[in-house]
């Protein structure tokens, strides 16, 4: 793994390119990356992947070579879905224009989008990014409560504006905490009673603010503490937690950029899973599979002294184009059933996970639900990042696309899109099941 210029810390999902094994082309292509993007750029793994094509669950180097996407959450119901991509061409041809024009494409998108939450999320924004609406629900929470403080995860990923990366402890020490942001430890499932210690943690965090002149404002949690490594139980943890930050006059945002849209299986959110109701809900990177439309879903009380002193608008988000797109990939989800395939399908990979861990001491704890799992790599029992990228890099060339996670980098994240089949869970199996047999 590459380590960010200047610190100790290891940056996830970030391999150092192994030149010798490249081909001349994208030897070239590294070089010209390297000159025209800069040096903040990484790619994944040793041996970079040149891509030039996606269909379903594949993408296609320019040799035809087909790889399993076990990774994106992106391109949520598949690599160029024709159901999508014709929604996107047919109103990009007919009209692309911003909110500020009257439109029913955004108006229809809206009801049928907040139909899917629980009431009172009755107002939604649109953005472009889920860092667009993450920062968005900073400003909003500060103008609802007068605070500025925020608590988020130990190793919790919200984006990369300048107001949401310094909510961002994973973009690692060159990127420093906000001094209003206090991070807590991600819940631990083994805990004796893992709800009432992450609440107790929150209001420490609460505690330490105040104590510094800090109003609370904002607890902001991704509903299955992704970049933490994945706890996506007990479901108890987020009520409590949330009581606490309303105590003291904050508020609770659910950052579904990664669980939502279906992936749990279950529920089409995150945060429905814990029976909690949140102040707002942010929205990102499956709502397009793959075009830059992303959203804050709100309370109406929430939103109502930020609407009273300020505008908002944002040229591209919630134009014409984004809702016919995000249109379709809500008919995709409801129309072939993929909550369902997620409960399915990730029921029968877990499963597979949890029979090749009884095998396998290199595989750790399994955890997950519906299509979004995760597999810690130790070594004695104990993490080991470096084994974890040696698998990620083997099943690279294997032709399985995947990436790690977490505190200690060792756990494999498995998030593949949403039309992922059993006869693909089955074949990242026997793949990775060849890799441990090797010893690795």
């Amino acid at each position: 793994m590459t380590r960010d210029p200047g610190t100790s810390d290891p940056m996830p999902n970030a391999f150092v390119p192994g030149q010798g094994a490249l081909g001349p082309v994208e030897t070239a292509m590294v070089a010209r990356r390297q000159s025209l993007l800069g040096p903040a750029y990484r790619l994944f793994y040793e041996t970079p992947v040149h891509l030039v094509r996606g269909q379903g669950v594949w993408l296609y180097d320019p040799d035809g070579n087909a790889y399993l996407d076990t990774y994106n959450n992106v391109a949520s119901v598949g690599h160029a879905h024709p159901r999508v991509v014709s929604a996107m061409a047919e109103q990009a041809a007919t009209l692309a224009t911003h909110t500020r024009y009257l439109h029913d494409g955004v108006l229809a998108y809206a009801e049928r989008l907040l139909g899917h939450f629980p009431a009172p999320l009755t107002h939604v924004m649109f953005t472009c990014t889920g860092s667009e609406a993450n920062d968005l629900a900073l400003r909003i929470a500060r103008a609802a409560t007068g605070g500025t403080g925020v608590i988020v995860t130990a190793n919790a990923y919200h984006g990369v504006t300048a107001s949401v990366a310094e909510c961002s402890p994973s973009l690692g020490r060159g990127v420093p905490l906000g001094p209003h942001v206090r991070a807590i430890p991600a819940p631990n499932p083994h805990a004796a009673d893992p709800a009432a210690t992450f609440a107790a943690d929150v209001q420490a965090a609460i505690d330490d603010l105040q104590r510094h002149g800090i109003k609370p404002a904002l607890l902001m949690v991704d509903t299955v503490f992704s970049s933490d490594g994945l706890f996506t139980d007990p479901t108890t943890v987020l009520a409590p937690a949330a009581a606490a930050i309303r105590s003291a006059g904050g508020l609770f945002l659910a950052d579904e950029v990664q669980p939502g849209f279906g992936r749990m299986g279950a529920a089409m959110w995150g945060f429905q899973r814990h029976g909690v109701l949140p102040d707002m809900v942010s929205l990102g990177k499956p709502m397009g599979n793959g075009y830059p439309v992303a959203g804050l879903v709100l309370q109406p009380p929430v939103i109502a002294e930020f609407g009273r002193a300020a505008r908002y608008f944002n040229t591209f988000g919630g134009n014409a184009v984004a809702a016919a797109t995000a249109m379709a990939v809500l008919s995709v989800i409801e129309d072939e059933g993929l909550m369902q395939n997620a409960a399915q399908t990730g029921a029968m990979f877990r499963k597979g996970l949890e029979a090749l861990a009884k095998d396998y001491a290199a595989l750790g704890d399994i955890r997950g639900a519906g299509l979004f799992l995760a597999a810690d790599i130790v070594t004695d029992g104990q993490p080991d990042r470096a084994r974890a990228a040696l698998l990620v890099n083997a099943l690279r060339e294997e032709r399985i696309l995947i990436s790690a996670t977490g505190a200690e980098g060792n756990t494999l994240k498995i998030r593949p899109p949403l039309v992922f089949s059993e006869d693909n869970a089955a074949f990242f199996l026997d793949r990775l099941s060849k890799i441990l047999n090797r010893g690795l």
